[in-house]
């Protein structure tokens, strides 16, 4: 059975197509990404499977069950970290048990030890204006694992940040996946970035978005900044330009 089952899912927005008979099997502690030009419907295809919004046909299942609407079963990282700035960051990294009031001292012992692996002990009680932008991440992602999610659904979380910083977050990310087995769909519209942390790559065309082409990648993981020159990488960054060129010369824009 597979972590994430989306089986020929379109969506409409005001009649206007985004999404097209789009299918995807992700397997448990899978990490996939979505690539593709912007616009192309991606975030649509992630908002359906967060269960912010429902598709106009098509179905999807996380861990066989169909959803119907936003679960803690899928933690979700937007491109902002959106830590509610008043609170502390081990508040906000303890917010989700605290909201359901089922905060025991269970739960500030995983907080911690989340905060300690995230390197981010020293700054705990900091609020988030006092912490970097790749810090702020962190604690977001951190926010996210203490619900146990079964997937983990990432809207190109690390848009904001600069080339260095985003770099750290994308090899920190591989590590976390390595650690916690986390199944994880990814939005991107960066090849390298899609290439360099994947399992898989899924590209997509230009409006409405369908699924033109797959990339597998196929190297041991977690990944070194040196797999961005090897021959492999650079043979599925060809690859991938080559399928969203296609794609875009069959649109008309």
């Amino acid at each position: 059975m597979s972590a994430v089952n989306i089986e020929g899912v379109s969506k409409s927005f005001s009649g206007l197509p985004v999404v097209d008979d789009f299918t995807l099997n992700i397997a448990e502690g899978e990490f996939v990404s979505i690539l593709g030009p912007s616009g192309c419907g991606k975030s649509t295809v992630l908002n359906i499977v967060a269960g912010f919004t429902r598709p106009t046909s098509g179905t999807v299942r996380v861990a066989g069950r169909e959803i119907s609407g936003p679960g803690p079963d899928r933690g979700i990282c937007f491109q902002q970290a959106a830590l509610f700035p008043w609170l502390t960051l081990i508040d906000n990294v303890t917010f989700g048990p605290r909201a359901r009031r089922d905060f025991t001292a269970q739960h500030r012992e995983r907080a911690e030890r989340l905060i300690e692996e995230f390197g981010l002990a020293d700054f705990a009680r900091h609020l988030p204006s006092q912490l970097s932008g790749g810090m702020q991440q962190r604690a977001a992602i951190a926010r996210v694992l203490m619900n146990d999610p079964a997937v983990l659904l990432m809207d190109e979380p690390f848009s904001a940040l600069d080339a260095q910083t985003r770099l750290r977050m994308q090899r920190f990310l591989m590590r976390v996946q390595a650690e916690f087995g986390s199944t994880i769909l990814f939005i991107t519209h960066d090849v390298d970035e899609a290439v360099y942390v994947s399992d898989r790559v899924i590209v997509m065309s230009a409006r409405p978005g369908r699924v033109v082409d797959e990339l597998v990648i196929g190297s041991p993981k977690p990944r070194t900044p040196d797999f961005l020159l090897s021959e492999r990488f650079l043979t599925h960054k060809a690859r991938a330009f080559t399928a969203l060129e296609s794609a875009f010369a069959d649109h008309q824009l």
